[in-house]
């Protein structure tokens, strides 16, 4: 039986993957995101698209960047949990 830290490495284990995410709610406002770029983007000039793609790369790399970090958090305060409880 392999570790959780080798599903990790491995990517057995994706966590951004994980169902609690991908709940029926957060399916349903990405249906209601698509939708409404969709529309935005038809009544856009080229010009307000080009801006619009732009704006859209950068919030895609922060949100991106923030995921990472609240993992890396989570992580850590499950670890130092952990080696609390394993420790008293």
């Amino acid at each position: 039986m392999s570790s959780i830290i080798q599903k990790l490495w491995h990517r057995n284990i994706i966590p951004q993957e994980d169902g609690k995410t991908n709940s029926s709610k957060m399916k349903a406002l990405i249906g209601y995101i698509s939708r409404h770029y969709e529309n935005l983007e038809k009544s856009l000039s080229v010009e307000q698209k080009e801006i619009f793609e732009k704006f859209y790369d950068c919030w895609s790399e922060y949100m991106r960047l923030g995921k990472a970090a609240v993992f890396e958090c989570a992580f850590k305060l499950g670890m130092q949990l952990a080696i609390e409880t394993l420790t008293e």
